[in-house]
C-alpha cells in the first residue's frame, strides 16, 4: 500500500492540530498540557487511509518558542500542508515553517486555508491572494490551495482526495540505502520497555533485527513494530514507524538519536556543507560565528567556518563552509540541515552535508578544497571518486565509502565497478585509491627499490618489510601486499617471497667477485654435511679482515639464489649436499616400511655428521615437512 508522510507547517492558533483532527478523527495533542493550555507545544503524530493509500501525519507546534520541535519533525516528510488561518492570514511563523520545508529541500504540497467559516468570500480572496505571493518561485508556486473548515468539514473531502493523489504519484524511495529512523520520541511501555518513534527515511526494519543506537554506539535488538498505530512484522522508509527496543533502558535514550543497521554508519563532530543563506534573513554567516544545527531529529551547536576568501555568506548567498560541532552527530551526504543563529534563535540558513568526515583544511589548499566539494553534489561515481581522491595515498574501504553516503554495500560495488570502468579508481585487497594516488605510490615503491639497489648492488633484492616500513608505514600489510601485486602484474618489479626487486635489476660480477663466489661454492660442496660457518668460509677463502664487508655480500647472493641453504642461524649447507640427504632419508623410510621412523643415532649413521649438526639438520628436515616429530624419532613423510 503507498504511504506518504505529511507534515503540517504554519503559525500559532491557524487550526493545524484542528485540521489533523478533522481529517483523521485522531488528536495529535497527546500532552496534559497542551490539552490544558490549548496549543501544541510537542510533536503529535495521526494516521488515516484512504482506499488503497496510507496516509500518515507530522503535526508541529506553531509557536516561535517551539521551533525546535518543529524541525524535529519536518524531517522525512513527503508532502508539506501549510497552514494559513483566513482569519489572519500569512503570519510570522508562516513564513519561518515555510522557510525551513524549502531549505529542506520539500518537494510537493498543499495550501490549506482553514478556518474558512469565520470570514466573507473577500477575506477568502485575499487571503488566497496572499499565500500565492508567499509560495511564489518555490516548490508551492503551482500547488493546489484549498479553503476548509474543520468545524463545519467545507473542503474536507477535496482535500483528502489530493492527498490521496499525492500518495499515489509519489516515487518509490530508494532502496539503496541504509536503514535510518532519527528518534523524535521516546517512551516506556509497562511490560514491554523502551519504545523509540520516527519516520523511517531510509530502509527497512524488520522483527528481529540486530541494530544500533548512535552516536551512543549501542546495539539493541527489536523486539516489535508498529506502523501508524498498526503492529506489523516489517517497516518500510516512508512510514511512522515506533519500535520496541531490547537491549537499552529508556533513560539512555532521548530524541536526536539515530537507530540504524550495526556497523555501518558512523558518528562526526566536523562536516563539509553547503550553506544557503535564506534572502530575507536578519544577518548573513560569518566564520567563527555560534549556530545551532538542526539536521534528522537533533540540534547541536557548533561553529562555522566559510571556506572561501571573503569569509561570510551574507542574506541570498550559498556557500562551503565546515562546521564543528559540540557533540557527535550522525549523518550522510545528501543529508539536509537547518541552521539558527545562536542568539537570539531564529532561522537563518539550511544546506547540505557533503562530507560527514571532514578533515580540519589548510588556507593554501582551499581552491582545491572547494573543487572537491562542488565534485561532491554530482553524480555517485564523482562523490565516490572524490571521497576516494580525498584520502590520498591511505585509501578508502567499502565500509568507509557506506559510513560516508549511507549507500548499501551492494550499492556502493556497483558505484566502484562504474568507477574502475572509466579508470578513476584502483581496487586492491579491499582498499580503493584513486589512479592517480596509485601511480604516486607504483613510482614512490620503484624509487625506492631504485635507490636501494645503487647503494647495494649485489643485493638481490630489498627486504619487503623494509620497503613497507619506507613507503607504507601507515598502510596496513594487505594493502601494501595489493600494491605489490599489482605493480609485479605490471611488470615493473619481482617480488620473491620476503624479497622485492626491480623488474630490471640483475646482480653484475666483477671478475674477482665471480672468483670468489666459485670459491665459496666449492668450500661448502667440499664440507659437505660438516659444513663452516660464515665466518669461518672467510677464512678458508684467505681474505684479509678489511674485504670481509665484500664478501658477505658475494656470500648473501649464494645464500639469495638457494645456493647455500639456511639450516639453522649461521649454518648453511650447500644446496646439492641437503638434496643429496633428502634423498637418503626418503629411501631409508622406504625401507623401514610401514613404520618409517628414524632416530637421531640412526640419523648420524646415514648422514655421517655428529650430534652437532644432526639435531640442526632433523630441525630443519622437520620444518620442511620431510620428516615428522614422533616422541624421540622422526617418520619420514611419503612422497
Amino acid at each position: 500500500m503507498p504511504s506518504i508522510i505529511i507534515g503540517t507547517a504554519g503559525h500559532i492558533d491557524h487550526g493545524k492540530s484542528a485540521l489533523v483532527r478533522a481529517l483523521t478523527g485522531i488528536d495529535p495533542d497527546r500532552l496534559p498540557e497542551e490539552k490544558k493550555r490549548g496549543i501544541t507545544i510537542d510533536l503529535g503524530f495521526a494516521d488515516l487511509e484512504l482506499d488503497d493509500v496510507r496516509l500518515g501525519f507530522v503535526d508541529v507546534p506553531g509557536h516561535e518558542r517551539f521551533v525546535k520541535n518543529m524541525l524535529a519533525g519536518a524531517h522525512g516528510i513527503d508532502v508539506l500542508a501549510l497552514v494559513i488561518a483566513a482569519d489572519e492570514g500569512v503570519m510570522p511563523q508562516t513564513r519561518e515553517h515555510f522557510d525551513i520545508c524549502r531549505l529542506l529541500d520539500v518537494k510537493q504540497g498543499v495550501v490549506v486555508i482553514t478556518k474558512s467559516d469565520l470570514v466573507e468570500h473577500n477575506m477568502l480572496s485575499l487571503v488566497e491572494e496572499e499565500a500565492r505571493e508567499l509560495v511564489a518561485d518555490s516548490f508551492l508556486e503551482k500547488a493546489p490551495i484549498i479553503a476548509v473548515s474543520s468545524k463545519t468539514g467545507q473542503g474536507l473531502e477535496e482535500l483528502r482526495s489530493i492527498l490521496k493523489d499525492f500518495a499515489r504519484k509519489s516515487p518509490a524511495r530508494s532502496s539503496d540505502s541504509i536503514t535510518r529512523l532519527p528518534i523524535d520520541r521516546a517512551f516506556s511501555i509497562k511490560g514491554f520497555g523502551a519504545v523509540v518513534t520516527g519516520t523511517l527515511i531510509a530502509g527497512e526494519i524488520s522483527e528481529g533485527s540486530e541494530l544500533e543506537l548512535l552516536p551512543k554506539e549501542v546495539d539493541v535488538r527489536v523486539r516489535g513494530i508498529q506502523v501508524h498505530g498498526k503492529s506489523v512484522t516489517h517497516a518500510e522508509a516512508g512510514q511512522r514507524t515506533a519500535v520496541n527496543l531490547v537491549g537499552i533502558d529508556v533513560s539512555q535514550l532521548q530524541r536526536g538519536m539515530l537507530l540504524t543497521q550495526q556497523s555501518a554508519l558512523r558518528s562526526t563532530q566536523i562536516i563539509d556543507v553547503q550553506i544557503d543563506v535564506l534572502p530575507h534573513a536578519s544577518r548573513g554567516i560569518k566564520s567563527r560565528s555560534r549556530i545551532r544545527l538542526h539536521i534528522g531529529a537533533a540540534e547541536v551547536l557548533g561553529r562555522v567556518r566559510i571556506l572561501d576568501r571573503t569569509s561570510e555568506a551574507a542574506a541570498g548567498e550559498s556557500a562551503f563552509a565546515q562546521l564543528r560541532l559540540e557533540l557527535p552527530i550522525v549523518a550522510v551526504n545528501g543529508d539536509r540541515f537547518i541552521i539558527r543563529s545562536y542568539s537570539p534563535a531564529e532561522t537563518v540558513a539550511g544546506g547540505i552535508v557533503l562530507d560527514p568526515f571532514a578533515p580540519k583544511h589548510r588556507g593554501k589548499e582551499i581552491d582545491k578544497t572547494l573543487e572537491r566539494l562542488a565534485r561532491l553534489k554530482t553524480s555517485r561515481v564523482e562523490k565516490l571518486a572524490s571521497f576516494v581522491e580525498s584520502s590520498e595515498v591511505r585509501g578508502l574501504k567499502i565500509d568507509d565509502i557506506v559510513a560516508a553516503t549511507g549507500w548499501k554495500r551492494e550499492a556502493v560495488v556497483k558505484v566502484i565497478e562504474q568507477a574502475q570502468s572509466q579508470g578513476a579508481l584502483v581496487e586492491t585487497n579491499g582498499v580503493l585509491l584513486s589512479s592517480e594516488s596509485f601511480a604516486r605510490l607504483s613510482a614512490n615503491v620503484l624509487d625506492e627499490l631504485e635507490n636501494y639497489h645503487k647503494r647495494e648492488p649485489l643485493a638481490r633484492g630489498m627486504l619487503r618489510e623494509t620497503l613497507r616500513e619506507k613507503v607504507f608505514a601507515y598502510s596496513s600489510v594487505e594493502f601494501f601486499n595489493g600494491v605489490i601485486a599489482r605493480v609485479e602484474a605490471s611488470g615493473k618489479l619481482v617480488a620473491e617471497k620476503d624479497i622485492v626487486r626491480a623488474a630490471t635489476h640483475s646482480v653484475g660480477l666483477s671478475e674477482k667477485e665471480m672468483r670468489l663466489r666459485e670459491s665459496f661454492e666449492q668450500i661448502y660442496v667440499t664440507a659437505g654435511v660438516e659444513a663452516p660457518s660464515t665466518e669461518e668460509a672467510m677464512k678458508r677463502v684467505g681474505l684479509p679482515a678489511q674485504e670481509f664487508q665484500q664478501a658477505r655480500k658475494v656470500l648473501q647472493l649464494l645464500i639469495d639464489d638457494h645456493t647455500l641453504v639456511r639450516i639453522q642461524n649461521d649454518l648453511f649447507m650447500h644446496k646439492d649436499v641437503v638434496e643429496n640427504l633428502r634423498s637418503k632419508l626418503l629411501q631409508y623410510g622406504a625401507l623401514h616400511e610401514p613404520e618409517r621412523l628414524i632416530d637421531v643415532a640412526s640419523f648420524k649413521d646415514l648422514a655421517g655428521v655428529s650430534r652437532k649438526y644432526a639435531i640442526p639438520l632433523l630441525e630443519y628436515f622437520d620444518r620442511e615437512r620431510v620428516t615428522r616429530r614422533a616422541g624421540d624419532k622422526r617418520l619420514i613423510m611419503s612422497v
